[in-house]
This record gives structure tokens, sequence and C-alpha cells, in this order.
């Protein structure tokens, strides 16, 4: 059973800078899309970033320009650099693996953003 473990979250003041890290616990074959998401309290999931397998990238308008999503396919890892960090960025962020036979989601990994 393929498990992503998530790793990188925690507390930061505004302006600051995390990286967040996704890796499967083995290699994932035929991937179509990998992803962040986050969830914040009283909020529905919503998408942070994607990229697919031939490199293209996706951002919520509320993160372009300050995240940047990144990934190893040959580890089956996806990255998640966060700079300019604000309060709003505040959420359990969860990574997810997608392939056209289904997807994998990480248990999620809290982002704290406080002055």
């Amino acid at each position: 059973q393929v498990q992503l473990v998530e790793s990188g979250g925690g507390l930061v003041q505004p302006g600051g800078s995390l990286r967040l890290s996704c890796a499967a616990s083995l290699r994932i074959f035929s991937i179509r899309i990998m992803g962040w998401y986050r969830q914040a309290p009283g909020k529905e999931r919503e998408l942070v970033a994607s990229i697919t397998n031939g490199g293209t990238t996706n951002y919520a308008e509320s993160v372009k320009g300050r995240f940047t999503i990144s990934r190893d396919s040959a580890k089956s890892t996806v990255y998640l650099q966060m700079n300019g960090l604000q309060p709003e960025d505040t959420a359990v962020y969860y990574c997810k693996i997608g392939r056209f036979s289904g997807d994998y989601w990480g248990q999620g990994t809290q982002v704290t953003v406080f002055s």
C-alpha cells in the first residue's frame, strides 16, 4: 500500500518561508498529476498548486508569485516552496498524486502563519 508522507510544515511569521515535501513510500508509476491542496478551519479544501507529468503548472490566484511547485518524478516526490507567507495561508496542507487509476493523498501537514 502506497503512503504519501508530508513534511516541512510549522509555525512562521508573516513574510517567512517554508518548503513542504511529499514523498511516496513506494515509487509510483504512470503519474498523471501531482498537487498541493489546503484546508483552513471552516473552509473547503482548495487547490493550491499542481504540476502535470508534462511539467505544466497551475496555481491558485492567491499564491501566484509566492509559491512554487516542483517535483522529482523518479522519486515520486513533490515539493511546495512557499515564500511571503501570510496569515491567510494558515491551513492544513495536503499533497496528492494522481494516476489515471486513482489518487493518493497525504495525511496533511499544518502550516501556521502568525504575528
